[in-house]
């Protein structure tokens, strides 16, 4: 999760709209900083429970 309140992530990562608004779009980056997956179809009522079925799906494993 990232509060990005002067949109300076947004524009890096090509989210940014011509409105000004960031698309709900989920990316899983690595420990490397490398992207691992990025997820463009974000449902607010689904995400946690896609979130952690994307992880899992990464070999990501839970935490305690």
């Amino acid at each position: 999760m990232l509060a990005d309140s002067d949109k300076t992530a947004a524009k890096a990562f090509g989210v940014l709209s011509g409105m000004g608004f960031a698309s709900r779009w989920t990316f899983y980056i690595g420990k490397d900083g490398k992207i691992l997956y990025v997820d463009r179809d974000v449902s607010p009522k689904t995400a946690g429970a896609d979130t952690a079925s994307r992880l899992a799906a990464l070999g990501i494993a839970k935490r305690g």
